[in-house]
Formats: structure tokens, C-alpha cells, sequence
């Protein structure tokens, strides 16, 4: 069944404040594949991968983000889908 991707780079005060780890459990619950990384220059990158219901409820969340984060704002475009089983941290680039 073909899934949609969004990739998400998430500004703010994101970092140092579990965002990651968070995304992680936001992710798993809602069924999302994908993966979520810190960038350099101090955001967040997620590609996430599901059907349409399930990525609206996760940009919703990740809107918010977890206590002790302030997301000021969610860049949002179409990815491709790179094949992604599970939902994991990776490195930072």
C-alpha cells in the first residue's frame, strides 16, 4: 500500500529539550515510519512516512512539540519515501 512523506524541519528552541526522543514516542503511537534528526544550524528534521490521517495528526503534534520546547515554526514539504520500516533517531547533520 503506498504511504505519503512529508519531510518537517522544525525551528524554535528544539534542542536540548528531548524532542527527539518525543518525536520517537509521538511516531510509534501514531504508526508513522520515518526518522528524526537535529541540524547544525539548531532545528529538527523529520521524514515521516503514513497515510494522510496519520501525518495531519503528526504535524499537529509536532506543531506543539514537547514541554519545555517553543516550535516557532514548521517548514512542511513532499518527500519521497525512502523505504523506512520503523521510526528512529539518527545522527546529526
Amino acid at each position: 500500500m503506498p504511504r505519503d512523506a512529508i519531510r518537517l524541519v522544525i525551528e524554535g528552541r528544539v534542542q536540548g529539550v528531548g524532542f527527539r526522543w518525543w518525536t520517537v514516542g509521538v511516531a510509534r503511537r501514531l504508526g508513522i515510519a520515518g526518522w528524526v534528526r537535529n541540524r547544525r544550524d539548531g532545528a529538527v528534521e523529520i521524514l515521516a512516512l503514513g497515510d494522510q490521517a496519520q501525518l495531519l495528526d503528526f504535524l499537529r503534534t509536532c506543531s506543539q512539540g514537547p514541554v519545555g520546547a517553543t516550535v516557532t515554526h514548521v517548514h512542511q514539504e513532499m518527500a519521497d519515501d525512502d523505504g523506512s520500516t520503523a521510526f528512529e533517531q539518527r545522527e546529526t547533520v
